[in-house]
């Protein structure tokens, strides 16, 4: 006899209830409410509480009083830093004579052959006129100074990097335990880790050289160690079963293997060298950047435009060169080195001609003063645009307007938020966002903010940096639409996105200063200019990149072009517009040191301060807490993919 069997309907969830971040959204709301209250008992407050806090003045103190009173006596000093220290300065030095008896038609000549034998006539014309500007510019010494320190900077960042590059890509242990220390050598600030360059190194070239390293030696290490994991397995394999030993394998196999990630990496390390180049001058680098820095002390903007557009041309030079290159490198005739010989023989013909012709310095007549002009556009701008604009008040008035209605009820906001629930938001973006490694890490990150004392100073940064984001996303999001939608457009958009990406932030500091005075309200506009231009391209490449297939089938259907937007591109696009939101944040505050410079305050100030007065607590705890809020940033704002297994 069958039996029948019916089943019983199960209770079907809402829509919304069936996702996997609403069950967190859930969890964190019953755990809210339990937690909630008690935390409210014991800790109304919005301040951190002191008992939570580490005071690291007295250490810090006492270790910066060592160096200080050590530096001159101590065999660390004489016999280590003091060789490291003269083997920098000889080097630059060295370099700076060869440019120097090469002279301007000799250093001209051998840049414009090495970009034509990499590159071809185009960008070999380019490079030479390039080299010309900045003679014309009336900035042929400082750019030769600035090449000579970025030539040893360079070079000592791709030695370091290759080696801690080798150690991570040959080891997978080696790679975990490096991976945090290269993390926090990019996100540290610059003017935190100045301070204990300058104490050990003393104001001078030797101090610059080192601090350019250890912000551009990074990303020649991943590059390397990415390059070196990603070799191909059946040509390591062929390469051992001829009995090559492991040295063998490395030389002749993993290496050029890796060669285009090393050109790059290569690449990059140039690029955020010479980004320190300013920053550098601050402490006695001379050269371009010291010039950009003595016209941000005397708002003189032409001048700093003057010293920054050679610092924009050998940055895209330098860009376009080696990119080049790395995309040549599987030609046959990329490596032969009669070519070389005959493009330095030639170089050296030309310096010789000069030479005797007693012309080896530019010519004096051959000069543009832009500074004057330029000036006088700026006095125009602040005298018109300042103020007393008809209806639209001016850009002091905009800036009054936004520190009022918007930076400082943001401020006041976080500040007034107990800080436990800080913490809970905190710990709910990242958790929903990710996973609860994620939301550890955020919540510890932000932690750590607290217990090194600087709770509201920190907040008052956040507040910063959230506004910055947000003018940033809106601008950079609507810019980036248009461009990928417009091909005209993005051509045109090019070049003013690498003038605005490779221009050192102290040049356009000074114009935003100019038109919107000294305060928060600036910082925010100099930290938005610095990163719009990642967001605009991470944007308009995201939207370009969506499958053709499903916009022409949405074009069938008969959709419009917003609806196609709105429906296909941005969804399909959210992966690189996430991207473009967690760059638009690590960029903006990176900018943060800088906008203490004009009245930016908080952790900012505090670094500029502590550099500024040799207080190496000061600036190292403000660094240190920069550093936590760019981790605890960057995890609620990059989604974490999603594990498959249990406890993910």
């Amino acid at each position: 006899m069958a039996t029948v069997t019916a089943s019983v309907p199960r209770l079907a969830l809402p829509g919304i209830l069936r996702h996997r971040a609403a069950h967190k959204l859930l969890l964190l709301a019953l755990a809210a409410a339990v937690l909630v209250p008690l935390a409210d008992a014991h800790w109304s407050s919005g301040s951190w509480p002191g008992a939570l806090t580490v005071d690291l003045s007295g250490p810090l103190g006492r270790a910066n009083d060592w160096i200080i009173d050590n530096r001159d006596s101590s065999p660390l000093f004489l016999y280590f830093f003091g060789y490291i220290s003269n083997a920098v300065v000889l080097s630059v030095r060295a370099v700076y004579l060869v440019l120097l008896a090469a002279g301007w038609a000799g250093v001209t000549a051998f840049g414009a052959l090495v970009a034509w034998r990499v590159a071809g006539v185009r960008l070999a014309v380019g490079t030479g006129v390039a080299f010309l500007v900045c003679g014309l510019l009336g900035m042929w010494v400082p750019t030769m100074q600035t090449l000579a320190l970025m030539v040893v900077a360079v070079l000592t960042s791709v030695v370091v990097g290759l080696l801690l590059g080798l150690a991570g890509g040959l080891s997978e242990r080696t790679d975990r335990a490096l991976r945090p220390v290269l993390d926090t050598m990019q996100v540290l600030p610059a003017f935190a880790y100045l301070l204990p360059v300058v104490l050990v190194f003393g104001i001078g070239v030797p101090a610059a050289v080192l601090a350019t390293v250890v912000y551009a030696a990074p990303p020649m290490a991943r590059l390397t160690a990415l390059g070196l994991r990603n070799a191909d397995p059946e040509v390591l394999e062929a390469v051992e079963s001829l009995g090559a030993t492991g040295r063998q394998r490395l030389l002749t196999a993993r290496l050029p293997l890796a060669r285009k990630q090393l050109l790059l990496g290569l690449n990059q390390t140039i690029m955020m060298a010479l980004s320190m180049a300013v920053i550098a001058s601050v402490i006695g680098a001379g050269g371009l950047g010291d010039r950009v820095y003595q016209a941000l002390a005397s708002v003189d903007v032409g001048a700093a435009l003057a010293a920054g557009i050679p610092i924009v041309l050998l940055a895209v030079v330098l860009d376009r060169v080696t990119a080049a290159a790395g995309e040549q490198t599987d030609e046959p005739t990329a490596s032969d080195p009669r070519r070389w010989l005959y493009a330095l023989g030639a170089t050296v013909a030309v310096a010789v001609a000069v030479r005797l012709a007693g012309a080896l310095d530019w010519p004096s007549g051959w000069t543009l003063d832009i500074a004057e002009p330029v000036n006088r556009v700026v006095d125009w701008m602040t005298a018109h645009l300042y103020s007393g604009v008809p209806y639209l008040g001016g850009t002091a008035d905009w800036a009054g307007h936004f520190t009022t209605w918007v930076l400082d009820p943001v401020r006041d906001g976080l500040q007034w938020l107990p800080w436990w629930s800080v913490l809970l938001i905190v710990a709910a973006l990242a958790w929903v966002i990710g996973t609860w490694r994620t939301a550890l890490t955020a919540v510890l990150a932000m932690a750590a903010i607290g217990v090194l004392g600087v709770w509201k100073p920190s907040l008052d940064t956040l507040s910063q940096v959230l506004a910055a984001v947000a003018v940033t996303l809106v601008l950079g999001f609507a810019t980036g639409i248009a461009a990928a939608r417009s091909d005209r457009f993005e051509r045109a958009l090019r070049p003013v996105l690498d003038v605005c990406q490779t221009m050192p932030q102290f040049v356009y500091l000074i114009p935003v200063v100019a038109l919107f005075g000294v305060g928060r309200a600036p910082a925010v506009a100099a930290a938005v200019v610095y990163a719009l231009p990642a967001v605009v391209r991470i944007t308009t490449q995201g939207l370009r990149q969506v499958d053709p297939a499903a916009l022409e089938s949405a074009r069938s259907l008969g959709a419009t072009g917003a609806q196609q937007l709105r429906q296909i591109q941005l969804p399909l696009a959210r992966p690189a517009l996430l991207l473009a939101v967690n760059q638009g944040v690590v960029l903006v505050l990176a900018v943060v040191i800088i906008g203490g410079l004009v009245g930016g305050g908080a952790l900012g100030y505090d670094a500029v301060f502590g550099l500024a007065q040799g207080d190496l607590a000061t600036g190292l705890v403000a660094g240190a807490a920069i550093v936590c809020l760019g981790l605890m940033l960057d995890r609620v704002t990059q989604p974490t993919e999603r594990r498959t297994r249990k406890g993910a």
